[in-house]
């Protein structure tokens, strides 16, 4: 029984550790993106805090609004005093010179209501000009989230592409060890033919443990960029296939370029901002002109609320500003030169625009001229590794020739996964230069 103990606490040892091991998350391209977004329940933390910030300036809309609703008071007093008559002007015989105690009691109801304020109108135009701006900051931020999720899923499948072809490295390295082994003993290669091949194996192995790293580095990534905890084991639905990246953009240059100058959501927000600005120094205008408002109380007052009377009041209030000391002056130079500010930007952005269409464009028919080429270079060097492991085989030429086209077999391999990576990059790009990021799928 003694002799058991130890194996069945290593056996509860290992059922705890794997009770405790994560599920894994599979996760494919166009679920990244839509978490990306928001689309879940769980979105990263930038476009939470964009979604925040649009909740933020909604409640100032209701803050400026404030000043054009009527005000409500409660407000109640005691008070015990003592008057010195001759301190307020009265000195006659029959007064005393100290009247009191006494008491003062007040209980009142007051009521205040604008009845025009075009300042603060204003006011209220520009809160809701900053929702709008704030709701397309945050599809911007969305847009740029959904880029940053979809590169990191991209970079995720380029190094299990890469996984898979350091295996196919390896085998083929193993594969050509035993073929080197078998033709030493029967006498047709010299053992430096085994070394080579051992050799090779070794590098092989050697380039496969750092590409299982650098894909588990990929997942981390992946992870952060989706706002997940970094040690959630994520499984890649998807693969570095053509199909992947596959967007609402036109093929057109110029509807593509259309589309980004109306849709794209941080050039929407800059322009925003500058109606939002414009109505802020509108606002500012306003204050110039009179306001009216009235103000109402009701109460009781007297010396004891047992004998406490109603009073009440009511009054018609006008305000015209005339001078502040140029402070209001001041102010409206100050939000002009921000409308000014923002007109620059919204030229620049759309610049920027056109600019990231025709990069991405670039890109995406570079990408392709660079996939035919990869093709082409990924089948020869498949060739020239049939062709030299044949030679060896046939004892008419040493492994140094199988090793030198397995070497090109594995620069080929790279050139065509870093080809279809690059082409899945620009597609993301181009989706993203005309703000359709999020329908990436």
């Amino acid at each position: 029984m003694a002799s058991r103990l130890p194996v069945l606490l290593v056996a509860l040892s290992a059922a705890s550790l794997h009770a405790q091991q994560p599920v894994p998350v599979r996760l494919s391209f166009a679920d990244a993106i839509r978490q990306a977004t928001g689309a879940t329940q769980a979105p990263p933390p930038s476009v939470e805090l964009a979604g925040l910030r649009t909740d933020e300036s909604r409640a100032r809309v209701t803050q400026a609004r404030s000043g054009l609703l009527p005000s409500v008071s409660l407000g109640g007093s005691w008070a015990n005093r003592t008057l010195n008559p001759k301190a307020l002007g009265f000195s006659f015989p029959s007064v005393p010179n100290l009247i009191g105690p006494f008491d003062v009691v007040d209980g009142r109801v007051q009521v205040q209501q604008t009845l025009f304020d075009f300042s603060n109108l204003k006011r209220v135009s520009a809160a809701k000009s900053q929702v709008t701006a704030s709701v397309a900051e945050g599809s911007a931020t969305a847009e740029a989230s959904a880029q940053t999720v979809a590169v990191a899923y991209a970079r995720a499948t380029r190094t299990l592409a890469v996984v898979a072809a350091r295996r196919a490295d390896s085998s083929l390295a193993a594969e050509l060890v035993k073929l080197a082994v078998a033709q030493q003993q029967a006498g047709v290669s010299a053992s430096i033919d085994v070394t080579r091949a051992r050799v090779q194996l070794s590098e092989s192995n050697g380039r496969l443990i750092l590409a299982e790293s650098q894909l588990e580095r990929a997942r981390i990534d992946l992870a952060r960029a989706l706002g997940l905890d970094t040690g959630t084991p994520i499984e890649l639905a998807d693969t570095l296939s053509p199909a992947l990246g596959a967007a609402a953009v036109p093929t057109d240059r110029a509807a593509a370029v259309a589309q980004a100058v109306a849709a794209r959501p941080d050039l929407v927000a800059e322009v925003a901002r500058g109606n939002a600005a414009r109505t802020a120094a509108s606002a500012i205008s306003a204050e110039r002109l009179p306001r009216l408002g009235v103000a109402a109380d009701y109460g009781l007052s007297g010396n004891q609320w047992a004998d406490a009377i109603s009073t009440r009041g009511i009054s018609v209030q006008v305000t015209w500003p005339i001078l502040d000391g140029l402070r209001r002056e001041g102010r409206m130079a100050e939000q002009n030169a921000l409308v000014e500010q923002s007109d620059v930007r919204a030229r620049d952005l759309r610049q920027q625009v056109a600019a990231d269409v025709d990069g991405a464009l670039l890109d995406l028919r570079s990408a392709a001229a660079q996939q035919m080429i990869s093709g082409d270079r990924l089948r020869l060097a498949t060739e020239e590794v049939s062709q030299a492991r044949q030679r060896f085989e046939a004892g008419v030429a040493g492994n140094i020739e199988v090793i030198n086209a397995q070497e090109s077999l594995v620069r080929a391999r790279e050139a065509d996964i870093d080809a279809r990576f690059a082409a899945l990059v620009a597609k993301i790009a181009l989706a993203r230069s005309v703000g359709s990021a999020h329908t990436l799928h």
